[in-house]
């Protein structure tokens, strides 16, 4: 276990030893999560990584509050927005997290299932109510303002495919298969664009438009969870990218949530650096096989684990493979 972290010690830059830290979390998560997959059982596999999160989390020397996290009275009453976190004995931060990212995906074996967490100094993230939020993302490379959601998609699309120097025909766009977006997929099949459809985990096709060459996704569009869209902001901190969030707050109660958490402008578009932004670190590790992580892999005397780690100071990205050895393997 890494030596304590003193708060003295802390300005405004995380300590750079919390990236292994992380990287711990998130593996014991996503591997408690992964031993159900295909069981077709999404409460026992969320709730088994939200135990498994917590635990480790406590042992991370950090004075931490979880800003975006679990909402009280789901699986587990543990990771819940306003639990304070952690050792108690290194820097003060603002924790995002979400134990499995796709709870279905990983009940079904599917694709794009993984365990992931946001650390960052306090008053760094958007501090989301648990409702609906629309977005669009692109990955980096791009100059600032191509998209908008005050554009239509065949605006947003036509400026990307010029962007990129091809035709809109030649993009494909990720949205989440719901009823919800019958609109906006029948508007994107017009303007031409080809159309990824995916069954959950909307954070992860956000993360997947930052490398389009890889994962063939070039802008996400639609509406997901607001919580998720700050993890997502995090992510695109880190890597690069662009993104707009606008709440949807469609009923009294939603407005009244918002607004006993400061948000006063119910249709406000926050860009990437509204949603997050200073020194912030990320990681992920997948429970399932996905376009940019391999699941966690059980084999005779060890667990494999693959992560995505990174910083936004630094710009870092790097890919972990942790060999996990059996407590009851031989040497």
């Amino acid at each position: 276990m890494a030596e304590p972290i003193p708060a003295e010690s802390c300005d405004n830059r995380l300590e750079r030893s919390l990236i292994i830290e992380i990287i711990r979390v998130t593996e014991k998560a996503a591997i408690a999560a992964a031993r159900l997959r295909g069981k077709l059982d999404d409460i026992a596999a969320d709730k088994s990584a939200i135990e498994a999160m917590h635990e480790e989390l406590n042992l991370v020397h950090i004075d931490g509050t979880i800003l975006i996290g679990e909402a009280n009275g789901q699986s587990a009453s543990k990771l819940f927005a306003g639990e304070m976190i952690g050792s108690g004995r290194g820097p003060k931060c603002d924790i995002a997290l979400d134990p499995l990212e796709g709870t279905t995906i990983c009940a079904k074996d599917l694709q794009n299932a993984m365990s992931v967490i946001a650390i960052a100094k306090p008053g760094s993230l958007l501090n989301a109510p648990d409702v609906y939020m629309e977005k669009i993302a692109i990955g980096p490379g791009y100059k600032e303002g191509i998209i908008s959601l005050e554009n239509t998609p065949a605006q947003n699309l036509g400026s990307l495919a010029e962007a990129k120097g091809v035709e809109i025909s030649d993009l494909n766009v990720c949205i989440l298969d719901r009823q919800r977006h019958g609109k906006l997929i029948g508007e994107v099949n017009e303007a031409g664009a080809s159309i990824r459809l995916i069954s959950d985990g909307d954070l992860a096709g956000v993360i997947n438009t930052t490398n389009s060459y890889e994962t063939g996704i070039d802008i996400y569009m639609g509406s997901g969870g607001a919580r998720e869209g700050v993890l997502a902001a995090c992510a695109l901190c880190c890597m690069g990218g662009q993104m707009q969030g606008r709440l949807i707050l469609d009923s009294k109660e939603k407005l009244r949530q918002a607004a006993n958490m400061g948000i006063d402008n119910p249709r406000r578009i926050y860009n990437l650096s509204d949603m997050a932004h200073g020194d912030i670190m990320f990681a992920a590790t997948g429970v399932t096989d996905g376009n940019l992580l391999s699941g966690v892999r059980f084999e005779p005397h060890q667990t494999v684990t693959n992560s995505l780690v990174m910083r936004s100071t630094s710009k870092t990205i790097r890919e972990v493979s942790t060999r996990h050895p059996l407590k009851n393997s031989s040497n």
